[in-house]
């Protein structure tokens, strides 16, 4: 006997006699003119914290060179949190800090590029970042501006104090267009607009053309405007007419030929006239074109991809504005975003940045490294060229990590193709910490120019990790996650069989003559390969590394 559908009556109705909610479009993803591999370099917090200053950026830069790491490939110097003044300029713009940075930002920017180095800045995706200080939410534009005029090449964009993008949208009765500065506006009204969703036309004699349309919020539906015609190519105005309601915000996504553009944002509305206008500029074609309108808002994840993309639009057209003034090549920056992973930004993370951080902060603690892992690990399938899963800075000789504790995760990183951003204090790095954060073979697993992120093909009291190489072999990571001493082996077999490892089926060049697997080179470790499996003696909370040819 057929089970019966549970749906509820009015749900049932609804379901036959109403349309699906409007469908979200794939989204190209962000490219910038970045490198494709994973960042390399250093940070200021781990260490550091609020203390940073210029003379200590400055030695971390010179002990970089000194120690071979800027060889080894870390070529950024990052200052994160508290670089800058809690008062903006009398141009509203960001200052270093006053004491601590009394030659300002630029000078320091110049001075680490001479040395040969790439310089971040930070800030937050809300009113103030995590210490407090000016942050870019509301201001992204001139923010991103000021990032470009002073050269920066990284931006780490946090979490704090952030405002979410509210799920209601106002009601549109018609939007009007017209050519920047000309005064004349040619008007478009519901009547004639295509409604997607659950929007719906609403009389009301009050207003031109008498109706509005509703049911724009929560991603649930959208108005189309597809017959807009302009004469030339060019920035219009666009402004949309609305009925007045309700004391709290809206926000209204805005889709121009397909493409995401400028939202716009409508504070509680006071009653005292029925109607408003609410405005923003787009670029149009010569010809026929249309414009979407609704609010994609239909939860928390939502809200923070808007506005990250919304920072990563901003950091792209202020690059190109600068270059073009200066009559310089673009200089792109780097965008990382750091939302903690609460709202699962490896889904929508490539569509607004180069790489998002997959978990909340990282710590010196054994176990906390092992949680981050555990959770990044999982995330394989999201990471591609240009747009990498981020399970946070290095910890590697902080703290009370054991050696094997250290290079465990290190290997676990570059496995992982995670961003290598070192965070101790480069001016007096032991040599045992030195000679594992330049391991050129670990280095190069993770700065493969395949960019695939290493899938765990076993599970257990140790993980075995595969990861494919573009010259065609696979690296294999053992993870010992216990306190005791593990031996453990691998059937070469399973691994050219999996879609997504074998070197036949991933992207790099087929083995030839179906020698997959008969040589193996040791990068960490003890391994052997005997009759086709690798046996791997691994040490308590260590790693085995190896690479097949």
């Amino acid at each position: 006997m057929q089970k019966r559908n549970k749906m509820c009556p009015f749900c049932y109705l609804r379901s036959l006699f109403m349309p699906a909610p409007a469908k979200k479009e794939a989204r190209p993803a962000y490219e910038n003119g970045v490198r494709k591999t994973p960042l390399m370099g250093w940070s200021s917090w781990n260490t550091f914290r609020n203390n940073i200053d210029h003379d200590l950026i400055m030695d971390t830069a010179r002990a970089m060179k000194e120690t071979g790491l800027y060889d080894a490939g870390y070529r950024y110097v990052n200052l994160d949190d508290n670089w800058h003044s809690n008062m903006r300029d009398e141009n509203g713009e960001w200052q270093g800090e006053l004491v601590r940075f009394p030659d300002g930002i630029p000078a320091l920017i110049k001075e680490l590029n001479e040395l040969g180095f790439k310089a971040g800045l930070y800030s937050s995706n809300g009113t103030l970042t995590c210490e407090d200080l000016p942050a870019s939410l509301g201001r992204e534009r001139a923010d991103a501006r000021t990032l470009a005029k002073w050269g920066a090449e990284y931006f780490k964009y946090d979490f704090c104090h952030n405002i979410p993008v509210p799920r209601y949208a106002p009601l549109v009765y018609a939007v009007e267009i017209a050519p920047l500065g000309s005064g004349k506006a040619a008007e478009y009204q519901v009547s004639n607009a295509v409604l997607k969703g659950l929007a719906r036309r609403m009389k009301c004699a009050a207003l031109p053309g008498g109706q509005y349309v509703s049911g724009l919020d929560a991603g649930k539906g959208s108005v189309l405007f597809d017959n807009i015609v302009v004469d030339a190519d060019g920035e219009y105005s666009l402004t949309v007419c609305i009925k007045k309601y309700g004391r709290y915000e809206k926000y209204l996504g805005v889709t121009v030929n397909g493409e995401e553009k400028e939202g716009i944002m409508f504070p509680p509305q006071k009653h005292y006239n029925l109607t408003a206008r609410f405005q923003t500029v787009v670029t149009l074609k010569a010809g026929r074109n249309s414009v979407e309108l609704g609010n994609p808002v239909a939860n928390a994840r939502d809200s923070a991809a808007i506005q990250y993309r919304r920072m990563s639009r901003c950091l792209v057209d202020a690059v190109n504005e600068v270059a073009k003034e200066r009559g310089t090549e673009p200089k792109p920056i780097l965008f990382s975003i750091c939302e903690w992973g609460f709202r699962k930004p490896w889904l929508w993370g490539a569509t607004a940045g180069n790489m998002w951080r997959t978990t909340p902060d990282i710590r010196p603690w054994w176990f906390w490294i092992k949680t981050i892992y555990s959770r990044n690990v999982k995330l394989w399938k999201y990471a591609s060229l240009g747009h990498f899963n981020d399970p946070d800075m290095l910890e590697v000789g902080n703290g009370k990590l054991t050696y094997d504790q250290n290079l465990a995760h290190f290997a676990l990183w570059c496995m992982m193709s995670a961003p290598l951003v070192l965070g101790n204090d480069i001016r007096n790095i032991p040599r045992s910490v030195l000679d594992i954060v330049t391991d050129r073979e670990l280095i190069a697993i993770d700065q493969d120019a395949l960019g695939k992120q290493a899938k765990r093909v076993r599970k257990g009291l140790v993980d075995v990790l595969a990861k494919p190489l573009a010259d065609g072999s696979v690296a294999i990571c053992f993870f010992n996650k216990t306190k005791l001493s593990q031996k453990s082996r691998l059937d070469v077999g399973k691994i050219y069989k999996d879609d997504y490892v074998s070197p036949a089926r991933s992207g790099g060049p087929a083995a030839s003559g179906g020698a997959f697997g008969k040589a193996m080179s040791i990068i960490a470790g003890d391994a052997a390969l005997e009759n086709g499996k690798i046996v791997a003696r691994i040490p308590a909370d260590g790693v085995v590394v190896v690479k097949l040819k």
